[in-house]
């Protein structure tokens, strides 16, 4: 007998356009800092949770976390969250991790901003929308398996199943000139 085959599901990802209408719609530093970080380290909830001040490198851009099967490893930040940052740790001295709240309080904030958006809003879209962002950049998905710390291609595949033919064809480069 034949196992079943799973279905070809192409999980949703966000826009750029999408995570600026959730920056835009919330008023809370806080939560601009951690949406922001989402985005652009693909970190997982239970990762973002535990960010302490320690574990922020300014100087590489990159957050050491505690990632799957308790493993050591390093994201990267970009731009807009370093803003985002800086500016949330002038405010807020945490006791512990940086955002006061932990990872309940996260996916609670995120599930509202949804229903005031009615985008598509937790933890792990923002994961699959690092990945479909960069993959859209033009990044090869070798290099995006190691910024987001996936254990094989297979797993970037599946996050990047929005990435499309046209897309692909925005990078297209003739072989021969």
């Amino acid at each position: 007998m034949e196992s079943p085959k799973r279905p070809y599901l192409i999980l949703p990802s966000l826009s750029q356009e999408q995570v600026f209408i959730l920056l835009d719609k919330t008023n809370k530093l806080r939560d601009k800092t951690i949406i922001a970080v989402l985005t652009e380290s693909g970190l997982r909830v239970s990762e973002i949770a535990h960010i302490t001040r320690n574990d922020i490198d300014w100087v590489t851009g990159t957050i050491r976390v505690m990632g799957k099967g308790s493993k050591e490893a390093l994201a990267p930040f970009g731009t807009l969250s370093r803003q985002y940052l800086t500016q949330w740790l002038t405010q807020f001295k945490p006791d512990g991790n940086i955002w006061g709240i932990n990872q309940w309080g996260i996916t609670s904030m995120l599930r509202r901003l949804e229903k005031e958006t009615n985008i598509p809003c937790n933890p792990h879209i923002f994961r699959r929308t690092f990945a479909c962002l960069l993959r859209k950049a033009g990044v090869d998905t070798m290099t995006i398996k190691d910024l987001g710390r996936w254990e094989s291609m297979e797993m970037v595949q599946r996050y990047t199943r929005s990435f499309s033919f046209n897309d692909a064809l925005k990078h297209y480069k003739p072989p021969l000139g």
